[in-house]
């Protein structure tokens, strides 16, 4: 069968561009300081990556002070960044790998659960035509369905979720965090060190038109979200070799 995602990758730049963030992340993982304390390191770039994406959607950066009740954007994107850290994280791949949709529909729940009043519909995608459908092509995505570099299935992961808005409310959080464990699970980032997250946020006028060009189904507008994706991913390989610095002894 032809792979739905090679005229991605025949497109100029887009295999160069997904080299770059691979070989940047690779040496992110190679710092002295992860190469035994990348769980530390790891922990600190989630919390960032929340503040990040809870910011691009119009949340709070400032973290709650205990006992209080925080901003509920940034309280959902933290509380999804704690679905990929650590242990948690160990739990949930497995899951992702075989049943990727079980897992958005949970991210869901944790990203929404301060923003509806209805719990009934956290976890459930919309019931618009063509939803159901474009979710399924996505999960046999990620199950295997494409050779393409993990890169570039980041980039679509993310983008698909972000233009498509399967939930209605918190998909910007929910696309973030899958494109991390898009990541992660293709050993792409296999601790979640990097965070693309922090440049998406420092160019959200660039990122909002990307998820448009995104949308549009164009050759133009899909490979320039995947060039800014891969863009953001090495961004955030410089991020995470900060952190490693900071934390280095």
């Amino acid at each position: 069968m032809t792979d739905p995602l090679r005229p991605l990758t025949d497109l100029p730049g887009v295999l160069d561009a997904a080299d770059r963030a691979r070989d940047a992340l690779g040496e992110a993982h190679r710092h002295r300081t992860n190469r035994r304390g990348w769980p530390q390191t790891a922990t600190e770039a989630s919390v960032r990556a929340a503040r990040a994406s809870a910011s691009i959607d119009g949340g709070s950066t400032e973290l709650p002070v205990p006992g209080t009740v925080g901003d509920p954007v940034l309280s959902g994107a933290l509380r999804v960044a704690q679905a990929l850290d650590g242990e948690a994280l160990t739990v949930i791949l497995p899951t992702w790998q075989r049943a990727p949709l079980q897992v958005l529909a949970r991210l869901h729940v944790l990203a929404a659960a301060d923003l509806v009043d209805d719990d009934t519909v956290l976890g459930r995608p919309r019931p618009d035509p063509g939803v159901g459908e474009r979710l399924d092509a996505l999960a046999q995505l990620i199950t295997g369905g494409t050779q393409a570099p993990a890169p570039v299935l980041a980039a679509v992961v993310h983008g698909e979720l972000a233009a498509l808005r399967p939930f209605g409310v918190a998909d910007g959080v929910v696309a973030r965090a899958a494109s991390r464990l898009v990541a992660t699970s293709t050993g792409l980032d296999p601790h979640n060190l990097g965070v693309p997250e922090v440049s998406w946020m420092r160019r959200i006028p660039a990122y909002r038109h990307g998820v448009t060009g995104f949308a549009s189904g164009t050759s133009e507008g899909v490979g320039g979200w995947v060039m800014l994706c891969c863009g953001a991913l090495e961004a955030g390989a410089r991020e995470a070799l900060s952190i490693a610095e900071a934390a280095a002894p």
